[in-house]
């Protein structure tokens, strides 16, 4: 069990969220879920606090995250939400109602996760591939692997090189290669390096033994990690390429007046 001398983390709107009928033994699973919150969050606010001009937060959610209200981002940070859409209206009426903010200067943008081209609608508002971002997922509700598979693939095109993602992912998206006997470090590895991310797994217990606490691991089914993409976002791409068609328009010309 994760001994308490001090709360990991404060969320001071998260009791506007729980149905006050809900009557489930969290107990097990509070632990690792505070652990992978508190690392996410201290995570999250280094990076935008050290990477020069890191301005874009893309956090894929269950719907009900304060962490757009709770944490101190730094002024003009735009915070996109992907989630799913009726969750996420009905917990932003709850917040508003408690008097949840946003820190002066940022601001909040909503992307559903039902939508067909979410590349595209993050586009739409105001979202580039050409300035660095971070990317955060916990509690979005992964049906399938190839739901995860499309997620993965989408921030690849998206994220400029040097970007990050992080978060905590359930276990079983490693146990469904079927046929396949790989650790979950492994599968993790391959599914992130065949997107341009170089990644790495983070061990609850060595989280716990940063924040000295100690923790049990038996029955928890869920992976933390960190990964950096290392590819050129699609916008950086097509910025190349024209780029390159300029150079040889202009090189075409110069020829031409010689001849």
């Amino acid at each position: 069990m994760l001994v308490h001398t001090e709360p990991l983390f404060v969320d001071p709107y998260a009791g506007c969220l729980v149905h006050p009928n809900i009557q489930t033994d969290l107990k097990k699973k509070r632990s690792h879920y505070c652990l992978a919150t508190k690392f996410i969050d201290d995570k999250l606010l280094r990076t935008v606090n050290h990477i020069d001009g890191l301005k874009q937060v893309v956090l894929l959610t269950d719907g009900m995250d304060t962490r757009p209200y709770r944490l101190n981002w730094p002024s003009s940070t735009i915070i996109f939400d992907i989630s799913p859409e009726q969750v996420f209206k009905k917990a932003a009426e709850k917040l508003r109602a408690v008097g949840a903010k946003i820190p002066r200067g940022c601001s909040l943008l909503h992307v559903p996760r039902e939508s067909s081209n979410i590349q595209q609608i993050l586009r739409t508002k105001g979202f580039s591939g050409s300035r660095p971002s971070i990317w955060a997922i916990q509690g979005l509700p992964l049906i399938t692997l190839a739901s995860f598979e499309e997620i993965l693939f989408a921030i690849s095109g998206l994220a400029m090189n040097g970007s990050f993602f992080l978060g905590e992912l359930p276990a079983w998206l490693a146990e469904t290669e079927v046929g396949i006997k790989s650790t979950t470090e492994n599968w993790v590895e391959n599914e992130f390096t065949s997107n341009g991310f170089r990644v790495d797994v983070i061990n609850y217990n060595d989280v716990a033994t940063s924040l000295r606490k100690e923790i049990e691991t038996k029955d928890y089914k869920n992976m933390l990690f960190v990964a950096e993409h290392l590819q050129f976002s699609d916008d950086q791409m097509e910025a190349w390429r024209r780029a390159f068609r300029m150079v040889e328009e202009e090189g075409d010309e110069e020829g031409f007046e010689e001849l």
